[in-house]
């Protein structure tokens, strides 16, 4: 039961991957780009993180779901992983919404050639 949670991380991280494999949403459209983008959005929100652990705002919570393991005091091996998950998350849907955003043309267009833009 210690490593559930990063279990759990896991698991929507794979199914992230799904969803992006499946609609060509950000990586499997421009890996290279999507690569970048992914870690820009870590080192960012890794970035804000270990400044919120510094000024003794964030706290690492205790929990029997978690491994124990820390990254840097205060920073567990999980929250590298919920980062992860959110940076996909939202450029996959990212990669949803933009042909929507396009009109209705793009949407139909998208659907008939199982992609977006290419």
């Amino acid at each position: 039961m210690a490593a559930l949670y990063l279990a759990s991380l896991a698991v929507a991280l794979t199914g992230m991957v799904m969803l992006d494999k499946r609609f060509r949403l950000f990586f499997w459209r421009d890996a290279r780009r999507a690569a970048i983008v992914l870690v820009a959005g870590l080192g960012f929100f890794v970035a804000w993180d270990l400044s919120g652990i510094g000024l003794g705002i964030f706290f690492r919570g205790e929990t029997s779901f978690m491994t124990g393991l820390v990254l840097s005091p205060e920073f567990p091996l999980e929250e590298l992983f919920f980062l992860a998950l959110l940076c996909y998350l939202t450029m996959n849907l990212f990669g949803f919404l933009s042909p929507l955003s396009t009109g209705p043309s793009a949407v139909a267009s998208t659907r008939r050639t199982g992609g977006g833009p290419r």
